[in-house]
């Protein structure tokens, strides 16, 4: 049976820890960030829309500006909605079609994405992986990987974490990446689960 599983967290979490856990365990995973990254910048109609929608500023010589989006929008969440609403569509189709060729040695694929919610990619998973850590260790992680101000990255911690969907998904299991616990044995023990 071909199952979908969803690792997810806030940014600063460790999802992309258990991401490549998984996938040096022969599990493939589909990484939402990597994959929206590619998809908008291979589409004109992504980058027209960026641009009337957003800001024109965001787009120089057909190429997109990724500090000029960015500081766009973390700062308005219309402006970030607006952006989610241009990519997540493209998003969900392309993960549709990625996860429709089976895989033939474990029958399980995995995506990982830090707005599982948001997204709509909630109502195409079976099961969900919540990453988490305390908000002071994912800003430490943040601030030290990508050279962000403290600011900048409560402003991405405030922007995903301001989305609190009605119902969580009915499977979710919960790993804790706290500095303290193990990650690799509750991986191990959600991966026996699955069998």
């Amino acid at each position: 049976m071909e199952r979908l599983i969803a690792i997810t967290g806030g940014i600063g979490s460790g999802k992309s820890v258990v991401s490549r856990i998984v996938s040096a365990m022969g599990y493939p995973v589909y990484d939402c960030d990597t994959q929206a990254r590619r998809l908008m910048d291979r589409s004109d109609s992504i980058k027209s829309a960026i641009a009337e929608l957003i800001a024109p500023s965001c787009i120089i010589n057909g190429e997109i500006d990724r500090a000029a989006l960015s500081a766009e929008v973390f700062s308005s969440a219309e402006k970030l909605e607006c952006l989610n609403g241009i990519v997540h569509g493209a998003v969900r189709e392309h993960l549709a079609m990625w996860s429709s060729h089976p895989d033939r040695a474990t029958g399980i694929r995995f995506v990982e994405t830090a707005i599982l919610y948001q997204s709509g990619l909630d109502a195409m998973v079976d099961e969900v992986w919540q990453v988490d850590a305390p908000e002071e260790l994912r800003i430490q992680r943040v601030m030290a990987r990508n050279a962000m101000s403290r600011s900048q990255v409560t402003d991405r911690i405030k922007s995903q974490d301001s989305y609190i969907p009605a119902t969580i998904h009915r499977r979710t299991r919960l790993i804790i990446n706290d500095g303290d616990a193990a990650v690799l044995p509750q991986v191990e023990r959600l991966i026996d689960e699955l069998a």
